[in-house]
């Protein structure tokens, strides 16, 4: 029985040679290598040119929002002029208030101190005339310590009237520091008596000081 001789089989497809030169092949490697580097370089193009819209339209949005607060700020500056118009009117007034306070800081009422003094006096004894003046401004914290308002009384009887007890019927009124006669004299069946006087600054109404300080 003979024997069948083995066989080699390579492959099935059938061979092929590269036939093409190696210029050409060098030619079509540095074709597709110009290929990425273009690719490359538009891309980096893109990239920029995305970058620089990009800058672009922030740069727009800053512009914007910086007209946007020149405008406020320019709205603001007039709004604080205004206002500084409505401050140096307050500071005037508020001067105005002060110069008052300190002109009127003797302020007192002549009327209820002239009236006071009227009842204190006996029967048929009038005031027919006063010269009274405010002394200085209050300075220390006690206004009963100070002299505030001095000078005298002119009073009139039709009787004679012993000026003693005319003084001693005004020494113990409020704010009374002192009260002493001064002259006597009679014409024409009248009787006129001076009266020296000093009151303490708790007479002083103090009114122009507080609305000052309000």
């Amino acid at each position: 029985m003979a024997t069948a001789n083995p066989v080699l089989q390579v492959g099935n497809a059938a061979p092929r040679v590269n036939l093409m030169p190696r210029a050409e092949t060098e030619r079509r490697e540095r074709a597709r290598l110009a290929r990425r580097w273009i690719a490359a370089l538009v891309g980096a193009l893109l990239l920029v040119v995305a970058a620089s819209g990009l800058a672009f339209a922030l740069q727009v949005v800053a512009t914007q929002r910086l007209t946007a607060e020149q405008a406020r700020t320019t709205s603001l500056l007039g709004q604080l002029a205004d206002l500084g118009d409505v401050q140096r009117a307050l500071d005037l007034e508020a001067d105005l208030q002060k110069f008052r306070a300190d002109a009127m800081a003797t302020d007192f009422r002549w009327g209820p101190l002239i009236a006071t003094i009227q009842q204190q006096l006996p029967a048929g004894v009038t005031i027919t005339g006063f010269s009274l003046a405010p002394g200085p401004a209050p300075q220390g914290e006690d206004p009963a310590a100070e002299t505030g308002v001095s000078g005298t009384l002119t009073l009139s009887s039709a009787t004679a009237t012993e000026i003693v007890p005319l003084v001693r019927a005004l020494r113990p009124l409020p704010a009374v520091l002192e009260a002493d006669g001064w002259q006597t004299t009679a014409e024409q069946d009248a009787y006129s008596y001076e009266i020296r006087i000093a009151l303490d600054q708790s007479l002083y109404t103090g009114a122009y000081a507080q609305e000052a300080a309000e």
